[in-house]
Parts: C-alpha cells; structure tokens; sequence
C-alpha cells in the first residue's frame, strides 16, 4: 500500500504558534501577573506553555548548600509564587484552567496588567550584574533610568556589599528585585 503524500499549498505556511496569534491580534494582548501554587512556578509553565500562552517565569542563580556539605547551582524563580502571561481578554479561561495556577492578579473586578516596560527590564540585558529577589524593606533614594531602552523606568536605589542595586518593585504583586547597574544610568526622581 502507498503512502499518501498530500500535494504542497500554495502561499505562505504558518507554524501552530504563528496561527494562534493571527486569531487573537497584538493589540489587545497585556502582560498579568499569574499567582502560582508554592513552589510550583515552572510546573505551571510547562502547562501553559502546553496551552499555547506567552508567559514569562523570571528566574536567577543560586548556590544551594546540602546537608551532605555538596554544593549545587539552582535557578529559582526571581518572584516566588508568580509568573507572567501575556494574554487577551479571551485567553484568561485558559490561564486560570491551568494547573499550578490560582489566580490572575488584578481588582475584584478586572485584572490588572503589568506594563510593558517592566517585562522588557526584566528580560532585557540592561543589568550589569545578576538579578536577585530582595525581601529587606526597601528603603532608600528613589531613580529612574534616564537613558536606553528602559529609560523612565522607576525603582529605589539601595547600597549591597560596596555594589549600587536598582530595585524594582512591582507593587500589583508586592515583590522587589534587586539589579546591579551603574550610576551613570540613573537619576533621582523629584
């Protein structure tokens, strides 16, 4: 018996990704923050990665101590218990279907997108350094970065072992991130 080999079509072909966005335009789509079951950001993902939604777990290196005395290098998510989805109005069924995931943070009402901008720093190469949470109370001289891609963005100067950090707080989910950057980048804001 012959394998049937269906003829080529005519015009471009799409990949299952590059449909699926042709379906739901740019435009509407924003970035949310999704609040994850404990311990379980890169489990939850992998489910909506399966499901076809943009998202973004931002994670950083740590040194890991056992009690054994051996020493291992993890990648931890950088906001425990959250990641980020970038979805329309019609995708937030299938985010909060999703297992590992509890809620899409926002008001009673609505959810409440993350800017742009903060995605774009967190992904970006803007940092000097490595990124790290940064649980302490924040306190200190309020910057904004005045030049670049990420020029405008607000966050709080803090001094950590002799190394400026700009910390980056995403008040919407009550979480900091500490980057090292260069004082040249940055300007008090009034």
């Amino acid at each position: 018996m012959a394998a049937f080999s269906p003829a080529p079509l005519a015009g471009p072909r799409f990949e299952p990704e590059q449909s699926l966005h042709l379906s739901s335009p740019q435009v509407d789509r924003n970035w949310y923050a999704v609040f994850t079951i404990p311990q379980n950001e890169k489990s939850a993902a992998r489910h909506l990665s399966l499901r076809d939604i943009e998202l973004f777990l931002p994670t950083y290196r740590a040194v890991h101590q056992w009690k054994n005395r051996q020493r291992a290098t993890l990648e931890l998510p950088l906001f425990p218990c959250y990641l980020f989805v970038r979805i329309s109005r019609q995708e937030r069924r299938r985010v909060l279907e999703s297992p590992g995931v509890l809620r899409i943070i926002g008001s009673h009402s609505e959810p409440i997108p993350v800017p742009d901008s903060t995605i774009e720093f967190l992904r970006g190469g803007f940092c000097t350094g490595a990124a790290e949470p940064y649980c302490d109370l924040v306190l200190g001289q309020k910057v904004r970065i005045k030049s670049g891609a990420f020029e405008g963005l607000e966050g709080t100067l803090v001094r950590k072992n002799n190394n400026l950090k700009f910390v980056l707080s995403i008040d919407l989910i009550n979480q900091h991130a500490a980057f090292e950057v260069n004082a040249e980048n940055l300007e008090i804001v009034n």
